[in-house]
């Protein structure tokens, strides 16, 4: 039966319709989604085509019933010329054409349906597409190309679901995405348009352009005051912000920042943050916004000069100067300025906007700000951590924070510090502070918690350090400090027994024994813890306070005595083993567990038995010191821990990788000390091997766990998760070895490694820092 021939007008007349394998209908329809990029600009023609008058239509936004303009001049260097009708194929600036899918429907290649296919051409200026590449062909969009334009490259993710491969340019309002069904077509592409941005010279923002104008007329007070009244964009602003204040690139996604929070493109967190500074005015408590916005700036740091800005144009004749809003952008830029330092345009323009509030406001509280901005600016460099919120509070009252640092065997010390103080110089205080400044060892600050212990370099901000024991204090549930102790020993012999630094001896060579670096016998063991009793509580008595035997003997030794569990037989046969996995999870598995349960109780009962017995056994010994005095229990304990050859060495647990074929890496203690570097077994007292540093030729970080030690005659590797500090403290002990050796006839310059012995400090390890890695290889004079 034939349809009516209104029913055929209806079918035929749809949104588009397909004739001959060709698509029409949609594609006006994407044209006029695309007017809006090509109604931007307007191009007058006066007289011949030689000259062109430019008139820029502002894009608006409406907001709460008024319109807000805002200027967009980054187009400007870039505008097209509107083509005419004429062939496609015989355009003579084109650069690369071709046929590209504009978009993939489905998700997943389908042979049935064919993708829609376009016309691509890329010409200096832009790229556009057409429906076809016949002569009179329509243009149905274009995409200007600045300097801000940027292009991703084809990803193998996205030909596996689609099975094409794609390349995406982003532009000021949209976003081409093109397909291929080829790679090196595709590759093809994203190199053209890449050569097409890079040959676009650099956009310029208005609020860059008055920053030149400001510095350029810093001497004329009338051009300034001009300058501001004309142009608002320099000054405080109640309204939003829909674009930001200095150029990015368009659809620049950071997917690096480090922690769980996710970021959109640079443009759009520009804006938010100063939606962020807007609600900062209104705020009782302000800390925990500065502390995100700061956040923000350390995991995108391209966003440091806009945030600068920003606070720039805020604080530049605000509606209420030195009110609480307006004390809060200070307080904010306080911040920021002991944190991140900005670029050298931003930094000129922000020293001069410090001056300029100064000068119009003096005694007040803004000028107090910007005199402790000031200040700041000249001392920040890049800080590894946010400020913490005690820290934020600190610096919004422009006060000092106070550190403590405890040291073994002495009380804590309280050291006034600022955002810039670094480990050198607290560690410089106390050496000075504590009456260390002639000893020949040396000193470092250390961060201690329950599962860790390492060096804090020279160089390290201490704000930095706080800030992170802080936040693992929090996570581990245990206390998180800071230590003042021994770096490297140079001399421990000619140390006086009535000085502190005797005292700090004795406890790190207690902290030794206690972690079993000290290999002697059990006899001598409970002989030490004795002595321990005996420098703390004097003479025996029942009255006495008892550490816990953890606190006075090594926890290892007793657990050797406990017989190694022994795991439970595997089965035999395929069909054992089936039946226990079906047991398993049965009443049987139930019966497992709990023979378990009872012989980890049984095996903790007989701890419990011998920390009994060795406490008795340390008690007794005790008795015996009847009469002793500390000092003399503190030296008696330190010369038998000096009886074994390694004392004054700094161990590492490492695992040499053994040179023949087959052989698996053998556990080893590399012990590191002022004048050799020795091998030991863990608990021998004896070492396998020492090297001299005459012999040491060259050392060095092979990768990220493997440290390379080279003698004359053969190398040694080692895996260990330590290569930082054991290159650092094999790097400082050659600074100080050259720094007391005396010097030779003709003997040559100091290297990179052999650095000038008038520039180390004394009592303290090198400027470096052992966090510092050293350079590759280090080598070493005879």
């Amino acid at each position: 039966m034939p349809f009516p021939g209104g029913l055929w007008w209806l079918l035929c007349c749809r949104q588009g319709f397909t004739l001959l394998r060709r698509d029409y209908g949609d594609g006006d329809r994407e044209a006029d989604g695309e007017a809006e990029e090509e109604a931007s600009f307007e191009l007058r023609a006066q007289g011949d085509q030689a000259s062109l008058e430019v008139s820029l239509s502002q894009p608006t936004r409406t907001s709460s019933g008024s319109e807000r303009s805002l200027l967009v001049s980054e187009e400007m260097r870039s505008l097209i010329v509107e083509k005419g009708p004429g062939p496609v194929e015989e355009d003579p600036d084109a650069l690369v054409k071709g046929w590209l899918q504009r978009e993939v429907r489905g998700g997943v290649k389908t042979p049935w349906i064919r993708p829609r296919k376009y016309w691509f051409v890329l010409t200096p200026d832009s790229l556009d597409y057409y429906s076809s590449n016949e002569k009179g062909a329509k243009r149905l969009g274009s995409l200007v190309l600045t300097s801000l334009c940027s292009v991703l490259w084809p990803d193998k993710q996205t030909y596996k679901e689609t099975g094409y491969w794609s390349v995406t340019v982003f532009g000021r309002k949209h976003c081409y995405r093109l397909y291929s069904e080829h790679l090196n077509e595709a590759v093809r592409w994203v190199c053209a348009v890449q050569k097409v941005i890079d040959s676009k010279a650099p956009v310029q923002t208005p609020t860059q352009l008055l920053m030149r104008d400001v510095e350029e007329h810093c001497g004329s007070p009338e051009v300034l005051e001009q300058i501001y009244r004309c142009n608002p964009i320099l000054r405080y602003t109640s309204s939003p912000l829909y674009a930001p204040l200095l150029p990015f690139p368009y659809g620049s996604l950071d997917q690096s920042a480090p922690g769980p929070r996710s970021y959109t493109t640079l443009r759009d967190e520009a804006v938010k943050l100063f939606n962020s500074l807007q609600q900062l005015e209104s705020q009782r408590d302000p800390v925990p916004l500065i502390q995100g916005i700061l956040q923000t700036c350390l995991d995108l740091p391209p966003l440091v000069d806009e945030i600068y800005c920003q606070l720039v144009k805020q604080t530049t004749e605000p509606p209420a100067p030195g009110g609480p809003g307006d004390l809060h952008y200070w307080q904010l830029l306080t911040c920021m300025s002991c944190t991140f330092l900005p670029s050298p345009p931003v930094l000129r323009f922000l020293r001069f906007h410090l001056d300029r509030t100064e000068s119009r406001f003096p005694a007040s509280e803004m000028a107090k700000y910007a005199c402790f901005i000031r200040e700041a600016l000249g001392k920040t460099r890049g800080r590894e951590c946010v400020p913490s919120l005690e820290e934020i509070l600190v610096l919004m009252r422009r006060q000092e924070m106070v550190c403590t640092v405890h040291c073994p065997g002495a009380a804590a010390c309280s050291v006034a510090i600022s955002s810039h103080t670094t480990a050198e110089e607290v560690a410089r205080e106390l050496v000075s502070r504590l009456g260390l400044s002639q000893s020949p060892n040396l000193f470092a600050l250390y961060e201690q918690s329950r599962l860790r212990e390492q060096p804090v370099g020279s160089s390290t901000l201490l704000a930095d350090v706080l800030t992170s024991l802080a936040g693992e204090e929090r996570e581990q549930d245990a206390p998180c400090r800071l230590c003042f102790k021994h770096y490297g020993f140079l001399d421990t012999d000619n140390v006086p027994r009535d000085s502190l630094e005797f005292a700090l001896l004795f406890e790190q060579a207690h902290e030794m024994v206690l972690r079993g670096y000290v290999p002697t016998s059990e006899e001598t063991l409970q002989t030490l813890a004795a002595l321990r009793l005996q420098s703390l509580n004097s003479d025996f008595s029942t009255h006495a306070p008892f550490p816990r035997l953890e606190e006075l003997f090594p926890p290892h030794v007793l657990h050797a005595r406990l017989p190694a569990p022994r795991p439970d037989p595997p089965p035999k046969c395929r069909g054992a083993r089936l039946r226990a996995g079906l047991l398993a999870g049965g009443l049987w598995g139930h019966s497992l567990a709990k023979q378990r349960a009872e012989r980890d109780q049984r095996l903790r009962g007989r701890l419990r038995e011998e920390g009994a017995s060795t406490m008795a056994a340390i008690v007794e010994k005790w008795k015996l010191l009847q009469g002793m005095g500390r000092p003399e229990a503190m030296a008696a304990y330190v010369a038998l821990v000096r009886e074994w050859p390694g004392f004054g060495s700094t161990l590492f647990d490492v695992d040499l990788r053994a040179s023949p074929v087959g052989a698996g890496p053998q556990r080893l203690w590399l012990g590191i000390g002022a004048k050799a570097v020795s091998l030991y077994r863990p608990g021998e007292p004896e070492p396998l091997d020492s090297f001299c540093y005459g012999r040491i030729s060259s050392f060095g970080a092979s990768d990220s766990s493997t440290f390379r030690l080279s003698m004359e005659d053969r190398d040694l590797l080692f895996e260990t998760s330590q290569v930082d500090e054991i290159a650092q403290l094999l790097t400082t002990y050659l600074a100080s070895t050259a720094a007391r050796r005396p010097p030779r006839p003709q003997e040559p310059a100091p290297g990179p490694l052999d650095p000038d012995p008038a520039a180390l400090p004394r009592g303290l390890c090198p400027v470096a820092g052992p966090w510092q890695r050293p350079p590759p290889t280090g080598s070493f004079g005879s």
